[in-house]
């Protein structure tokens, strides 16, 4: 039986979250499950892996700067769009986190309920900040909240007149980052500048990479170098003839860029920028770049994508390590066999996603009887957790072509 156990973790302030139940959120009805430092979220097309991460980046959300609980529903379209299918009797939508401290000892208990009114404007019904499990901070509505209704349209956490004492919990939701690196945005950076700028919901940072080369020339240039040499030497095992790799500024127009220098017939080799690198290539170096980054939780989508299967099969264990530095946490959706081959990855350790009619199901693998057995028999995890969340019958999709 493979239970995972604590990472021993150098910064024993950090914080990760312990525990996430859900009511009506997108495809869950309900859900209540334990969460490691590592979490691999396993399912078939549709059964909600992106709406699960994306409870996260709703907390993240609701503190960034210039956010706020009303952008935060409102750039999800609303409640009726938040709200699952399979809702009747209440439905209120409530987020409920344990956030842990490194030992696992319970630090904070954030829960949010909310609703829309008559005119579609979100209202909270429910929110509470309990710390240590025990001290109750916020207890939402309150009687302030009672006389005046126009209160139930912001959180205690984005009003920084009153959330001096539990401060720690609004930094925390704020450093949650989600990364689903497109290669093309890196490359044309302009494409996501036009949109950001036109758009009434502008976060303080890109997690889809338009804005990945600014964000490499906002470190120190100390810093910045040594991460480049550590993230080459890295590149240098896994794609051929690569030398080489730098940061340099375009001298004309001040604009940043990344090239590496391959190993050529010609004596000194050839210089590319990343508008010539390949998609496997730019998606690895923005997955490094952002486990050198320090921050809180690290949501990843399907991070295998353009990445030889070799490579995918090693990130678990980049992961762990990075935990055991760091202690930051790493939640990520994947469809592959590949990042599931590592043996240290642990039954509780990973979530599958069950859709049904009632909306989907989460279940750790470490709760399923039948996982348990073929586990402890020799089966790999990749071929059982994999075929829990099957589709039912894919066999039949060539049919499509008559």
């Amino acid at each position: 039986m493979r239970i995972g156990v604590a990472m021993a973790v150098t910064e024993r302030g950090s914080l990760r979250f312990g525990n996430i139940k859900l009511s009506n959120w997108r495809n869950f009805k309900k859900a209540d499950v334990a969460l490691q430092g590592r979490v691999f979220v396993i399912g078939p097309n549709a059964s909600g892996k992106s709406n699960f991460l994306d409870c996260f980046r709703f907390l993240h959300d609701l503190v960034s700067f210039g956010g706020g609980f009303q952008e935060a529903v409102g750039r999800r379209g609303g409640v009726s769009k938040l709200r699952c299918h399979a809702a009747r009797r209440n439905p209120d939508v409530e987020i409920d986190v344990r956030i842990v401290d490194a030992d696992g000892k319970e630090r904070w208990k954030y829960t949010l309920g909310f609703k829309q009114n008559k005119m579609s404007i979100p209202l909270i019904v429910k929110e509470e900040i309990i710390r240590g499990g025990k001290k109750k901070i916020v207890m939402r509505p309150d009687e302030d909240d009672n006389a005046d209704q126009e209160r139930l349209r912001q959180t205690a956490l984005e009003q920084v007149n009153v959330n001096k004492e539990f401060r720690e919990l609004v930094d925390f939701f704020r450093s949650v980052r989600y990364l689903h690196l497109v290669p093309q945005l890196i490359r044309e950076p302009e494409r996501y500048r036009s949109v950001s700028e036109r758009s009434p919901f502008r976060s303080e940072y890109d997690p889809f990479g338009g804005d990945f080369l600014d964000r490499i020339a906002s470190v120190n240039k100390k810093t910045r170098d040594a991460w480049l040499r550590r993230i080459g030497d890295a590149l240098k095992l896994v794609v051929p003839q690569l030398k080489e790799l730098e940061f340099y500024r375009d001298e004309k127009l001040g604009v940043p860029h990344l090239r590496a220098k391959f190993e050529h017939w010609r004596p000194q080799g050839a210089w590319q920028t990343e508008e010539q690198f390949s998609d496997g290539t730019l998606r690895l170096i923005g997955l490094l770049w952002s486990v050198l980054e320090k921050g809180g939780p690290l949501l990843l989508e399907e991070p295998e994508l353009s990445l030889h299967p070799a490579i995918v099969r090693h990130l678990p264990a980049m992961f762990a390590r990075m935990q055991q530095r760091s202690g930051r946490q790493v939640l990520l959706s994947s469809h592959s066999a590949d990042i599931l081959q590592d043996e240290g990855i642990a039954l509780d350790e990973v979530l599958i996603l069950k859709p049904g009619r009632e909306g989907t199901e989460i279940v750790l693998a470490s709760s399923i009887d039948e996982v348990h057995n073929l586990v402890e028999n020799g089966i790999p995890l990749a071929d059982v957790a994999l075929s829990e969340s099957r589709p039912s019958r894919p066999e039949q999709l060539p049919l499509f072509v008559k």
